[in-house]
């Protein structure tokens, strides 16, 4: 959550207000309309939001778990 939170602080307010919408309606379970996509391999998920990456996962509830926000780069889906 550290790095969540350290790159809301990085970015304008504009983005973070942007990047905090779509969050809510990822959490919200309204899913419709958000470019979401099944990461191959693995039981993760991703979200497009211009150039932020939103990785997530469900829980056994069905409950999403942001496992963690990032800037779109080459190695941003490589932990997961």
């Amino acid at each position: 959550m550290r790095d969540i939170e350290k790159l809301l602080r990085k970015i304008s307010k504009k983005e973070r207000q942007a990047l905090l919408v779509v969050v809510d309606i990822l959490l919200s379970k309204n899913h419709k309309g958000l470019a979401i996509k099944k990461l191959k391999g693995s039981d993760f998920y991703r979200l497009r939001k211009g150039v932020f990456r939103i990785i997530f996962h469900y829980n056994e509830y069905s409950d999403v778990i942001i496992d963690s926000i990032r800037l779109r780069k080459e190695d941003t889906y490589k932990d997961f």
